[in-house]
């Protein structure tokens, strides 16, 4: 591995990573209705996901859904569409992850959803796939294997997503903390329904 490529990538990618997203508003989201060690489910299939965006944009598989557009299209509608839906009932204060003035965790049974929210917030983000191709090819060397360069990148990439979302996440903890009257359950029910909505928006149009 290139280590004066390397020493470039891990600033390079962190700042990209911290920088408000779709991933990062959903973690402070998540944060904020759930707390942190729920939206670790949400985490772990985002990670999986920019990880899965990552090894095909360098394997070339983006080109199969340049090729084939409309079926990157109807999967990000459908995931757009899931977590506006997601949105639209937190604002309600109903729905699994809404906060009620009983409880501040989600029903029991719901790991699977948030792991699939992540993932295809992840997968369905088409400037993280933009973002891949244009980045990542730049920082390998081909004069060496490839395969553990690739590894490399990828875990460092999985770490900063891991560290960023743990960064959003529990700021919406503390903002919960701070908020966390029962006067105030509707209003960040409303607050955490919003920035859902909005990343559905955003993935739907983007």
């Amino acid at each position: 591995m290139n280590f004066s490529l390397l020493g470039v990538f891990i600033p390079t990618f962190f700042f990209v990573s911290i920088t408000p997203g779709m991933c990062m508003t959903l973690a402070l989201s998540l944060g904020m209705s759930i707390g942190y060690r729920r939206t670790l489910w949400m985490m772990a299939g985002e990670v999986v996901g920019v990880a899965l965006v990552s090894v095909a944009a360098v394997l070339g598989i983006a080109a199969v859904m340049l090729n084939y557009p409309w079926l990157f299209v109807a999967f990000k509608a459908i995931g757009a569409s899931y977590l506006f839906f997601l949105g639209v009932q937190m604002w309600l204060s109903r729905g699994k992850l809404a906060i009620t003035e009983e409880t501040t965790q989600v029903e029991s049974g719901s790991d699977w959803e948030l792991v699939v929210q992540g993932f295809v917030t992840a997968i369905a983000n088409p400037k993280g796939w933009a973002f891949m191709i244009s980045l990542l090819p730049p920082f390998i060397d081909h004069s060496k294997p490839i395969t553990l360069q690739l590894v490399l990148l990828v875990g460092i990439i999985m770490i900063s997503e891991f560290i960023c979302m743990t960064l959003y996440a529990t700021g919406g903890k503390g903002l919960k903390r701070v908020l966390g009257h029962s006067k105030n359950v509707r209003f960040m029910n409303r607050i955490s329904g919003t920035l859902m909505m909005g990343v559905g928006v955003w993935l739907f149009v983007s």
